[in-house]
């Protein structure tokens, strides 16, 4: 198919987190995304799963309206296709069943996702931004951690990739299990710090040959960024491929880490809603860097939506998903 007969389409891609709930409205053509919109919500849907294994009824219903609004912009869009991930939280609760099945009553078709596809679909986002270059794939989420290296091949379409893992670090995970008190003790943050790290170093240790470019994305990094430039309100064009330094993740968590959750909410750049994991995700963000030897890294605002996107698009063209893994599409 040449340029002039490439055919743009209109799709929807919803994530469910652990933290935050995500719409991509996008416009789709030859397996890259032109334009697009999103729309975030943060749910919270993984509070308490990491001790309970279980989610809350609160949670469930957050998502369950977020996801009311969504499928109704989706609609008002024209989405030819709409594909809902689920990713951490729902892999770990026993009860997911009870959010799945409301979220196919407002017609959508939810899918829980392995950690593995979780880290294709983000590296696949990002990629298009570097063609051809060896990079190192972050996303740190809620209660995960994606790690991928490799490259994409844009002539070939075609995913290169060295070494994928899906690690269970995330900021509401570590904020549960280490950072209950409010501001929290510093002994258990150098724990939190000392427990990332080592698994963190584990993945590192595994890849001999580190890429020169770490490339990060996820609320934690891109309200990192904010904090840092104090952007209010926040701008997803400045923060899209600016870098962050050690130095700036390192300074953050000196600023947060006798604040409370209340006092980190009043900062400029943070989301309020975000405020109560943000520490721990910092601390995860640094203790990334710092086993893989980065003194600074690349933030991109491209993520697993995009690559849930882009692949919607190559699904409906009939052409084969170069993540290898093909969404049920709700329409």
């Amino acid at each position: 198919m040449t340029d002039g007969e490439m055919v743009t389409r209109r799709v929807a891609a919803i994530d469910i987190g652990t933290v935050s709930s995500r719409l991509s409205l996008a416009e789709v053509a030859a397996g890259r995304v032109l334009a697009a919109r999103k729309h975030t919500e943060i749910t919270d849907l993984g509070q308490g799963v990491d001790a309970t294994g279980r989610f809350d009824e609160a949670a469930v219903a957050r998502v369950v309206e977020a996801c009311r609004t969504f499928t109704a912009e989706a609609r008002a869009f024209g989405a030819e296709g709409v594909s809902t991930t689920l990713t951490s939280a729902a892999r770990d609760a026993a009860n997911a069943e009870i959010l799945l099945g409301q979220l196919r009553d407002l017609g959508l078709v939810p899918q829980v996702i392995p950690g593995e596809v979780e880290a294709r679909l983000t590296f696949f986002g990002v990629a298009h931004d570097f063609p051809d270059e060896r990079i190192a794939v972050a996303d740190s989420g809620g209660g995960s951690t994606e790690i991928v290296v490799g490259s994409y091949c844009e002539r070939g379409h075609e995913l290169e990739l060295d070494r994928l893992q899906s690690l269970d670090i995330g900021c509401r995970r570590v904020t549960d299990r280490f950072l209950a008190g409010d501001p929290p003790a510093g002994a258990d943050i150098l724990a939190a710090g000392r427990w990332a790290r080592a698994q963190f170093e584990a993945y590192w240790e595994g890849q001999p040959t580190r890429p020169d470019r770490l490339v990060a994305v996820g609320g934690t990094v891109t309200t990192l960024v904010a904090m840092t430039h104090e952007l209010v309100p926040y701008d997803s064009s400045f923060v899209h491929l600016r870098t962050l330094s050690a130095l700036e993740v390192e300074r953050a968590i000196d600023r947060m880490r006798k604040l409370t959750a209340a006092q980190i909410a009043a900062l400029p750049g943070i989301q309020p809603k975000r405020a109560p994991v943000m520490l721990a995700g910092a601390v995860v963000i640094r203790e990334l860097m710092r086993a893989g030897g980065y003194m600074e890294l690349t933030v991109s605002e491209n993520s697993l939506l995009a690559g849930a996107a882009a692949t919607i698009g190559e699904v409906l063209a009939g052409e084969r998903p170069t993540v290898g893994w093909t969404p049920e599409l709700s329409r």
